[in-house]
């Protein structure tokens, strides 16, 4: 699990969460895992924090329940930290979080249809990322989950094997009324469908975000802005991650997409990517991106696939135009379809309900 170090006040709901993962009788509340001494441990640690045992034992199953959930608090939070910097616009702040923001209201270069779209720019100079590893699996995704904490003791709180790692990226948020707008219309939602329906059964796949149609256009979108921006910032692709902000359930709902690149011996990076994040230099190269993904090497099989990549949760991508490495995926090259960003026959892609002009009279760029 992989969290951005942000300096935001935590919501009263993420506060309760906290206490409750670092009271000393919730490893015991964990362990016996809706057993019969659950609700009254989770009665005791309630009544010490001043919350219902029902909450206390949603928390606790939530954790046994793989790290999806969390994952999705922690994006909450980074997401409300990146809109606050792009409203502050310039960042000049000290620390591990230093964004500066560009509002739309701000471009003055590229199509009016991409204003339209994106409702802002963050440039990313400074982020600090930590990862920990909370277990693994042997042989196979079905197997037991050991634990990387191997201290038992009920009385300690869990210690997991961590990194620190510092960098640069950028960040774009999406329209929502434009995204939701075209999330609405039957066709991108019975394609998404096909992916929501495989990952249900599936037995793995509970893991992997829920792809509804903007988690699969913007995921795709990340996929192949990577690409391009591998031969403009001076990074490898590998060296390049992304973060998918794209779930229509959440309180707030997010549409954006972070690419960033993050280094554990390195106090920040050299500075290639975060230049690209200038509207003037990120405008042309997502255009070039965008083009660049109209035609793959294997089309027309790929554009007309429906069953690609590993257990077939990818429906048009494949390596000649959406993957990327497996470690810069956040769902190691899954849940990715052109179709929902470009546009099918029978499909309307998000990039022709918001940038028509752009894929019909922009030519490619080199």
């Amino acid at each position: 699990m992989s969290a951005l170090d942000i300096p935001e006040e935590k919501p009263k709901s993420q506060e309760i969460i906290e206490k409750v993962r670092t009271h000393d009788l919730y490893q015991r509340l964990v362990d016996d895992n809706g057993g019969p001494r659950s609700e009254q441990i989770a009665g005791w640690i309630a009544e010490e924090l001043g919350a219902s045992s029902e909450s206390v034992l949603a928390i606790a199953l939530s954790s046994n329940s793989e790290s999806e959930p969390q994952l999705l608090d922690l994006k909450d939070g980074e997401w409300a930290a990146f809109i606050k910097k792009i409203e502050s616009g310039r960042d000049n702040t000290a620390g591990d979080f230093v964004v500066d923001g560009w509002q739309s209201s701000q471009f003055t270069t590229g199509p009016v249809e991409l204003h339209q779209a994106l409702t802002g720019v963050g440039q990313v100079r400074r982020v600090r990322e930590v990862r920990a590893l909370r277990g693994f699996r042997r042989h196979s995704p079905q197997s037991e989950f050991i634990r990387a904490d191997l201290d038992k003791d009920p009385k300690h709180r869990p210690a997991y094997p961590s990194l620190e790692l510092f960098g640069e990226g950028i960040f774009l948020q999406f329209n929502e009324d434009v995204i939701a707008e075209w999330e609405a219309h039957p066709a991108v939602r019975a394609r998404a469908g096909i992916l929501i329906e495989r990952r249900n059964h599936t037995e793995w796949a509970h893991r992997l975000d829920v792809p509804e149609p903007r988690f699969i256009a913007l995921h795709t979108l990340a996929h192949i802005l990577v690409r391009r921006l591998a031969f403009a910032s001076g990074y490898s692709s590998a060296s390049l991650s992304e973060r998918i902000y794209a779930n229509s359930e959440r309180a707030d709902n997010t549409a954006g997409i972070l690419i960033y690149t993050a280094a554990g011996d390195a106090q920040g990076t050299l500075g290639g990517l975060v230049r690209l994040g200038a509207p003037k230099q990120l405008f042309p190269l997502l255009i070039a991106a965008l083009n660049d993904a109209d035609v793959c090497s294997n089309d027309p099989v790929c554009i007309e696939s429906d069953r690609q990549g590993s257990s077939q949760l990818n429906l048009s991508a494949c390596h000649g135009c959406a993957l990327v490495s497996e470690t810069s995926c956040e769902t190691s090259n899954r849940l990715l379809d052109r179709q929902l960003l470009l546009g099918g026959s029978e499909v309307p892609g998000l990039l022709e309900a918001v940038l028509p002009s752009i894929r019909r009279s922009t030519p490619t760029l080199s």
